[in-house]
């Protein structure tokens, strides 16, 4: 038998690190959890602890990057929401660890920095989108590749214009018809900043152009991606929306852990319908892909910005169609610095970003 993996988790709190924590509870032969860290949620965080016999355990983003560095990990899951994530996920590709990667923006905001040290096989994505594109893509070379399809469930909006989404609420907002996910993750899935940060992070991921990667509306949720290649094959990953199907692929890599997730019932009738995406009532995806196109700071800029916005937007001092705008003013406001860009530049276009976009939202 197989000695088990030690996995190291960050962010046990959130939706991910709960579903992580699941996925090793009914596999304890396979896992063992050898450290935790949250944010706030400290008395979840100590039950947790006490669960699964853990003795290093940290509270905050500082405590978490010392933790990766001082324990022996065979994989850390950094399941941190935000730019939060940055510094954990550089600590963790300092390690001999796998990293099983569901913190997309460190990735997107730092890329400069964090896609030099991306050694093949050492990042495994926890998307669902991104782990069906890494799945999919073994159906042939990289070269046979014509483009990558990122699915979206179009949110609880999908479908609207974009004047009907002047007035939405925080609260419908939050209401995703398909993910259960924390405040940050449903409500960019609402303005599908969400689909936006994906593209990117499936391009620096890949190493897809960006001309080469296209967003389509699936609301079901059940093709989690795709990837066409150049004879005209499409290879898609179906699978009912759950995501401890990607989390154990990330904690097991290369390997499956059986019963993970349910399979499809294919004696159930059903219908799966593909959608284009309306870019006017929702922008996000093809600012983020200019962004993407541009790189150095400028995705750190959008994601700094978009926090804010969001933050603002379930603070009820801003509007639902605020959000981009005031991304695209901050991209404008924020210059990019000259010469190498830095993990210091980078953690600058973040401060700067979230100055500007606070500026913007007291002003509008």
């Amino acid at each position: 038998m197989a000695e088990r993996r030690r996995v190291l988790l960050l962010g046990s709190t959130g939706s991910i690190g709960t579903q992580t924590l699941d996925v090793i509870a009914r596999n304890p032969e396979r896992f063992e959890v050898v450290g935790l860290a949250a944010g706030r949620n400290r008395a979840l965080l100590d039950e947790q602890a006490e669960r699964f016999g853990v003795r290093a355990v940290a509270q905050g983003t500082t405590e978490a990057e010392a933790l990766v560095r001082d324990v022996e990990a065979d994989v850390v899951v950094n399941g941190i929401t935000g730019a939060a994530g940055l510094g954990p996920t550089i600590a963790a590709l300092e390690t001999h660890a796998v990293l099983a990667l569901a913190n997309k923006e460190s990735l997107i905001i730092g890329g400069p920095v964090v896609k030099p040290m991306m050694a093949p096989g050492r990042v495994v994505p926890v998307d669902s989108e991104h782990s069906a594109i890494h799945q999919c893509l073994a159906s042939g070379a990289r070269g046979e590749v014509r483009r990558l399809v990122v699915t979206a469930s179009g949110g609880p909006f999908r479908g609207r214009r974009r004047e009907e989404l002047r007035d939405v609420t925080p609260e419908q907002a939050l209401a995703h018809p398909t993910w259960s996910m924390g405040l940050m993750v449903t409500t960019n899935s609402a303005t599908l900043v969400n689909k936006g940060l994906e593209v990117i992070e499936a391009h620096l991921l890949f190493d897809v152009p960006f001309d080469a990667i296209e967003v389509v509306v699936h609301p079901q949720s059940i093709v989690h991606s795709m990837v066409e290649f150049v004879d005209g094959a499409t290879i898609a990953q179906a699978s009912p929306p759950d995501m401890r199907l990607p989390i154990s692929l990330a904690l097991d890599h290369p390997h499956r852990v059986a019963d993970a997730g349910l399979p499809i019932d294919w004696t159930t009738a059903q219908s799966w319908t593909f959608e284009p995406l309306d870019d006017d009532a929702f922008p996000a995806v093809a600012l983020a892909k200019a962004v993407g196109a541009a790189g150095g700071t400028r995705p750190a800029v959008f994601n700094a910005a978009n926090e804010q916005a969001v933050h603002a937007f379930h603070a009820r001092r801003l509007a639902f169609l605020d959000i981009v705008p005031v991304i695209e003013a901050a991209l404008a406001t924020v210059p990019e610095p000259t010469g190498t860009v830095d993990l210091a530049a980078v953690l600058e276009a973040d401060r700067l970003a979230r100055a500007a976009a606070d500026a913007l939202i007291a002003a509008s």
